[in-house]
């Protein structure tokens, strides 16, 4: 083994610093409170080797919102020289340092709600939710072409205009003049998205489908769909109902379901068995003849009414 490839296994030793740009703590330090202001520049933490005669000197940022941070002075001297120059001055995160989260791009991080008024949103031209709405020569331009409906809102005086208007006898003039003026349609892989995001929201698994008198499939303010989504999926037209205006999954439901809105009739209380606000008539003497079927005396009457 030669002695080159032995001595680029051996682990790298540390840099011993300068002993005297080790020492020049008080220059660093001014160089960091007129970098900073006098008063927020803290106590000395480290000094690290940069290279051969160059050092960096740390001191801790007492500054309110840099917690963890550090000043960073690099001073160097040249050889065979005594005197220590000031190289650069910069803040740097320490090791616990509170640090802003990554970046992570517009595409990412949208979500649904964030568009306002005004506001585009592009379509990539490779976007697995969508598909080209019919084959042939004439490919969908990419990201879709500007028209020039929409090119009065651009900032861009001499936005090149894309014309929509297929050339005659092309497979997009016959889809056009057939119907079909939309370039891309959605993929099955877009339905399926959509589909698992509304039964997320208004779906069998909700707290409200759960407690709900019956689902949607025999509600009269469904709307169905049109497509292949018809079969699981419809539009709540109910004002009252939490979904109003949503697509809504069949076997969601809510307490606002048209048949749950016949309110039953109250029960008629039974008439009393016993009428204690009248009096009784009770005969005191059995009549003279036992066949007879006539009015008691008058004796019992005054005595029946007194």
């Amino acid at each position: 083994m030669s002695a080159a490839t032995t001595r680029s296994r051996t682990p790298r030793t540390p840099r011993t610093p300068d002993r005297l740009c080790a020492e020049a703590v008080d220059l660093a330090r001014a160089a960091a409170e007129e970098a900073a202001a006098p008063g927020v520049v803290g106590p000395h933490v480290e000094v690290v080797a940069e290279g051969d005669r160059v050092v960096t000197h740390f001191f801790e940022v007492g500054e309110p919102g840099y917690r963890g941070w550090r000043w960073a002075v690099t001073v160097a001297r040249a050889s065979r020289a005594k005197n220590v120059t000031l190289d650069e001055t910069v803040m740097l995160p320490g090791p616990d340092a509170l640090l802003a989260p990554e970046w992570v791009p517009w595409s990412e991080r949208l979500r649904p709600g964030d568009l306002g008024p005004g506001d585009l949103l592009p379509t990539e031209q490779d976007d697995l939710r969508l598909e080209p709405g019919y084959t042939g020569e004439d490919a969908p331009p990419p990201n879709s072409a500007v028209s020039e409906d929409m090119a009065e809102h651009l900032d861009v005086e001499d936005a090149e205009i894309v014309s929509r208007t297929p050339s005659r006898g092309t497979i997009a003039s016959v889809a056009e003049e057939l119907g079909f003026r939309r370039a891309r349609v959605l993929s099955r892989y877009g339905l399926h998205v959509a589909a698992d995001r509304w039964d997320e929201a208004f779906g069998a698994k909700t707290p409200m489908a759960q407690a709900a008198p019956a689902s949607c499939e025999s509600c009269a303010f469904l709307m169905p769909l049109a497509g292949s989504l018809k079969q699981a999926f419809g539009v709540c037209a109910n004002e009252f109902s939490p979904a109003d205006g949503r697509v809504v999954s069949l076997a969601y439901g809510c307490g606002g379901h048209s048949e749950a809105a016949v309110m039953p009739k109250p029960p008629r209380p039974a008439p009393p068995v016993f009428d204690s606000m009248a009096a009784d008539v009770f005969a005191l003497r059995p009549p003279k003849d036992s066949g007879s079927t006539t009015e008691p005396d008058d004796v019992s009457e005054d005595l029946g009414h007194s």
